[in-house]
């Protein structure tokens, strides 16, 4: 199949790298995500090729010309290229498979692009474009797929996925980021094929899961894993949320629920230069994640009322284990699940009022996800009671409002004591030990309750601390 491809559209790094190929009689197509990003409207700076030429050969017709030569993939056939600011693999024509219970691909190459487009995940990912002359090949009917918005495999989808389980989270990944329908036979196979995936390493399963939050769509991408199953190998917590219903004791959807506030959450993040910029993972993760400790904590209360004292507390403990599992880094970790622990913090605020005290530790407790916090606490609102809905936001704006008041008069969020621990040894004559650390937290409570009291009251308040505890 041929189409005309303007040639200004393809990055002139192609180009040269499919002339040099060419030069020495090989060939070379533009595979894969790029070709399908050209029919978007979308440039990529990641390029991916395939070829003929074994990995070796690939290295001799580079020499010179790329910038940055990698073998990190020569095992899988792949070589990574860096040319200007376009990163660049080329990857001899292959097909991967895996082994019952094996987590590692066996690779084996081919001679034929057509044989290569066919092992490829989705159709609208198995096109390629031979360079130089920008022949389309698309055997499988990627762009009928694309334009129909529907996500298809070459071949057989039990075959696809047995090739490698982890199509199924990029089928996942798809209708979140690309917005793509998935076909009737590709959802039943990954619904009789779901625990594959656990053969899958976690690192590579937690990628794509990243990027499927990340995407335009994530509600479309996350239900498709609980409808199939594949969120009860990978992030079981999540379909857990479909609690049963009972006629006697009615309750929100908390899964519904959830996936309501990952979408409010997502339309609450700023541009590049706010302080949130989108797409960003630990809110919308956050977002999700907000109620899993209810399943474990719902009790029916004797009125009939359903209750779930401390999910927030619970919930945080599952997130963080749930993201360990699957080998996120322990700042991420960190800031996801403090945001689960304090999303009900605000709750009350309209009713009961802060203290000033009480409103610099929501802040000192917040730390950095401050500004995330604020976006996790408005997007939990789902109510469909306007009244209710009006009265929490406006205790939260007033709440907002405060916080802006007071860090006007005190640097909030970097709240200290007014002595450090050089003072504090100095003034109660002791050496470096536990006093420090407990006058130290001593001096940060008095800080946030009564905001600053210079260094001279602070010294004769911790005097008369140690004359009391010491």
């Amino acid at each position: 199949m041929t189409q005309l491809i303007d040639p200004s559209a393809i990055h002139p790094a192609a180009l040269e790298l499919g002339r040099r190929f060419a030069d020495a009689g090989h060939d070379l197509s533009l595979v894969g995500g790029p070709v399908r990003d050209l029919f978007l409207g979308r440039t990529a700076l990641d390029l991916d090729f395939t070829t003929d030429a074994t990995p070796d050969r690939t290295l001799e017709v580079v020499e010179g010309w790329a910038d940055a030569v990698w073998e990190i993939g020569r095992d899988f056939g792949t070589i990574g290229l860096r040319k200007g600011r376009a990163q660049l693999e080329v990857t001899t024509y292959r097909a991967e498979a895996y082994e019952p219970g094996s987590r590692k691909p066996v690779v084996a190459f081919g001679d034929r692009l057509e044989d290569d487009l066919y092992r490829r995940d989705f159709t609208i990912n198995a096109m390629a474009l031979r360079l130089p002359g920008l022949e389309l090949v698309d055997p499988h009917g990627g762009i009928r797929d694309l334009h129909a918005g529907l996500l298809r495999t070459p071949g057989t989808p039990e075959d696809s996925f047995s090739d490698d389980p982890l199509r199924m989270m990029r089928a996942a990944r798809f209708a979140a980021q690309l917005e793509v329908e998935v076909a009737p036979e590709v959802e039943e196979a990954m619904t009789a094929m779901a625990q594959r995936i656990g053969i899958v390493s976690a690192e590579r399963v937690r990628e794509e899961l990243v990027k499927l939050i990340r995407g335009a769509r994530p509600r479309a991408g996350v239900d498709l894993m609980v409808r199939t199953g594949l969120a009860d190998v990978v992030l079981p917590e999540v379909p857990a949320l479909r609690l049963e219903v009972d006629e006697h004791h009615r309750h929100k959807d908390v899964y519904e629920h959830s996936l309501t506030v990952l979408e409010q959450a997502a339309a609450l993040e700023t541009g590049p230069d706010g302080p949130v910029p989108a797409p960003d993972f630990v809110l919308r993760f956050a977002a999700l994640m907000h109620d899993v400790g209810k399943p474990a904590t719902r009790r029916f209360e004797p009125s009939g009322a359903v209750s779930f004292r401390h999910h927030e507390v619970v919930g945080a403990k599952l997130t963080a284990k749930r993201m360990r599992a699957l080998r996120f880094d322990n700042d991420t970790v960190k800031q996801v699940s403090r945001l689960v622990e304090l999303h009900m913090r605000f709750y009350g605020y309209g009713e009961a009022g802060w203290t000033d005290s009480a409103v610099r530790r929501y802040v000192r407790d917040a730390g950095d996800g401050l500004e995330r916090l604020h976006r996790l606490t408005r997007a939990d609102v789902t109510s469909r009671n306007r009244r209710k809905v009006a009265r929490l936001a406006a205790a939260y704006d007033d709440l907002e409002r405060r916080i802006a008041e007071l860090s006007e008069q005190e640097e909030l969020a970097a709240v200290r004591p007014e002595l450090d621990g050089e003072r504090i040894m100095a003034v109660l004559g002791v050496p470096p030990g536990p006093v420090v650390g407990r006058a130290y937290r001593f001096l940060l409570e008095l800080r946030l309750d009564e905001g600053e009291l210079g260094a001279e009251e602070a010294e004769r308040r911790l005097r008369a601390w140690a004359a009391e505890t010491l």
